[in-house]
């Protein structure tokens, strides 16, 4: 033993360091997904419900209902992912998990929701400016161009949004993972995720439009399809944050 060794050795320290997968992998964040959902469907379903009855009550409030709850997206976001940990583990989950994020960097994960909110409620401010415009435009030039010019300006809008939207998921898709987990900070996990989604941009492309289909049908049958979608989702996610993520 070197007179520089220290015995015992000290473990890494976990940096946030992600690794390049092949596409097809999105596949099998789903189908772990679905195995940690039938793994406790009662847990799952209980904090599903939970989770969108408080969504749905902070939302009633005009505006700063909608601001909050993407500020707690990231604590119930930790919750839904130590669910998945605890069942990846064999070890029963319980509906109370859904609040670990209350009890565990919480503050942290706070600024993460920042950061979401922030870039969801300026792209819609975005949105508005340029629909605004484009139906204001069309107003002034008459009625058949008008109309050419409103609807381009809300298609505008629509593509500007999307665009910029993608950089604003990638930051805070692993983040609360990150944060809660691993105890990083808001700036490093956000730019720890964003990394890990551009290195992983087509799998990534995938599982989102995979989950927007998803989410479509999910809304159909009077929101019922959401018991499902969420809890198989974080299921996904989990196993996404462990697949790329080295020594997660």
């Amino acid at each position: 033993m070197t007179e520089n060794t220290q015995f015992p050795a000290v473990p890494t320290r976990f940096r946030g360091e992600s690794r390049e997968i092949d596409p097809g992998a999105c596949f099998e964040w789903l189908r772990e997904g679905w195995r940690l959902f039938l793994a406790n469907p009662g847990a799952w379903i209980g904090s599903t419900v939970l989770l969108l009855v408080i969504l749905m009550a902070i939302s009633i409030v005009p505006l700063f209902g909608q601001i909050a709850a993407h500020l707690l997206a990231p604590l119930f976001g930790a919750g839904m992912v130590e669910i998945s940990r605890k069942l990846s583990n064999d070890i029963q989950p319980e509906v109370a998990d859904l609040f670990v994020g209350f009890r565990h960097n919480a503050g942290q994960l706070v600024m993460v929701g920042v950061f979401f909110a922030s870039g969801i409620f300026g792209l819609a401010f975005i949105a508005f400016l340029l629909v605004s415009g484009g139906v204001l435009g069309g107003v002034i030039t008459g009625k058949l161009f008008g109309l050419s010019i409103a609807v381009g300006g809300v298609m505008l809008a629509g593509i500007v949004v999307l665009v910029l939207s993608i950089p604003v998921i990638m930051a805070t898709w692993f983040a609360p993972a990150l944060v809660f987990f691993h105890d990083m900070k808001p700036a490093t996990a956000l730019r720890a995720s964003f990394d890990a989604g551009a290195k992983n941009w087509l799998a990534m492309t995938i599982f989102g439009i995979f989950l927007m289909v998803a989410l479509f049908f999910a809304l159909l049958p009077f929101l019922m399809g959401l018991l499902l979608l969420v809890p198989v989702f974080s299921g996904a996610v989990y196993a996404s944050y462990r697949d790329i993520f080295v020594e997660a």
